[in-house]
């Protein structure tokens, strides 16, 4: 059944929002202001028509926007898009206690992405290759996609050649691209283990697509040179199949807070530090001790480290941070802490943070919600937030990531 909808707002999925007394209907490709005609169905709305345009509206440039669902937001002008994305902020802080004062939304989109993920899928005995298609398992077939670097061009043909080497495999497949200074690192996972004929096709795929490595769950099949990408001063070899900020810009502008928010500090502890790309910008003015899980990420982050001139001294531990936070007398060591977790945040190392005498705490998340929890706990615990930006990593999608600032007063001096 077809309806008439005011949109009052944007949702945080990028979907219009029409407020019904049933409750709200998101309608995708809808902007606040508008009048749509909607098909019904449950708690969505698929548009049919647009009665009235937003003055917000602008025209998508990518010839799959609407049915690829990387990008939810290409219709959205630019004062309306800051607004929405620093929003999701605003509310998450508020409805975990914590109003603060949230700074314009920083762009860090630069040239593009550098890593993109391929989804491929044996369908009716043939290699299906794409992104996934919005709200559905299905796969759009991708020439090309305007939002990533230069270097990524190829990439979808690339992917479709080493999906049709896996054909028979009977297993959907993510293949992952990453533009490196070397050239094309790519990483396939979800096949398990396969033949040796198989393994040999795909070393010979690597060299005939000019790839600098080829790799398998993680574990290299062949590299034809060093997949490196700078981080600050430092070049760094990627670990096969390693995490990597979605954006060279995005990156930087990150760094550029992060190594604000530490500025005077002499020592410096980096939780969650990946391959470095932090702690070796922070080392060019500071002692950085470097904690993560993954021991491949901090050998590519020491290698890069000693042999970079110029930086302070950088040591590194394996640990799981969410098993093993840092504790009050090993957090009492730094001046100052930086923090990165993955999406569920750093509860556990939250608590801790309270017990120490640290005074600055620099945390960037990728989740609102975790973050504005992780927040309220610091600052029910003494700090204060000092400063919280919002920096757009992903552009045109749903997600955006945070960097808060945390202050505490240092205590009162002691006199015997």
């Amino acid at each position: 059944m077809a309806e008439h909808l005011t949109i009052a707002r944007l949702g945080a999925n990028g979907d219009g929002v029409a407020d019904l007394p049933g409750g709200p209907v998101y309608v995708a490709g809808a902007l606040p202001g508008e009048t749509v005609l909607a098909e019904m169905e449950r708690d969505r709305g698929r548009l049919i028509d647009r009665e009235t345009s937003s003055p917000d509206r602008v025209e998508p440039f990518c010839p799959y926007f609407g049915s690829c669902g990387g990008c939810v937001a290409q219709h959205v002008g630019p004062a309306l898009y800051g607004g929405w994305k620093r929003g999701k902020i605003v509310n998450a802080l508020e409805r975990a206690g914590l109003p603060a004062e949230v700074e314009p939304l920083v762009d860090g989109h630069g040239e593009g992405r550098r890593r993109v993920t391929f989804h491929a899928r044996e369908i009716e005995g043939e290699m299906q290759v794409g992104f996934m298609e919005a709200r559905s398992h299905h796969l759009v077939e991708i020439a090309r996609c305007p939002i990533t670097v230069d270097a990524l061009a190829g990439a979808p043909a690339a992917a479709a050649a080493i999906a049709r080497v896996m054909q028979g495999v009977r297993k959907p497949l993510d293949i992952a691209v990453t533009a490196t200074r070397g050239g094309l690192d790519v990483d396939l996972r979800g096949s398990g283990p396969v033949s040796e004929r198989r393994r040999q096709g795909l070393i010979a795929l690597a060299k005939e697509l000019g790839l600098v490595r080829l790799s398998l769950h993680g574990e290299a099949l062949v590299a034809y040179g060093r997949p490196t990408v700078l981080m600050g001063r430092a070049e760094v070899e990627l670990p096969a199949g390693g995490f990597l900020q979605a954006t060279a810009k995005g990156e930087a502008e990150l760094a550029a807070i992060v190594a604000e928010g530490c500025r005077g500090a002499k020592k410096i502890a980096d939780l969650f530090a990946g391959s470095g790309p932090f702690s070796l910008r922070l080392a060019e003015f500071a002692e950085v001790h470097a904690v993560e899980s993954d021991a491949r990420g901090l050998q590519a982050l020491d290698r890069a480290a000693r042999t970079t001139p110029g930086l302070r001294r950088v040591t590194t531990e394996a640990r799981d941070l969410f098993r093993r936070p840092l504790l009050t007398p090993e957090l009492d060591r730094f001046d100052a802490l930086v923090l990165d977790p993955p999406r569920a945040g750093a509860e556990a190392q939250c608590r801790q943070l309270i017990l120490s005498s640290l005074e600055t705490v620099v945390m960037v998340s990728c989740d609102p919600g975790t973050f504005a929890r992780d927040a309220a706990a610091l600052v029910g615990g003494g700090f204060r937030l000092r400063r919280v930006l919002p920096v757009d990593l992903f552009a045109w999608s749903a997600h955006v990531e945070i960097v808060g600032v945390f202050e505490r007063p240092k205590p009162p001096r002691r006199w015997r």
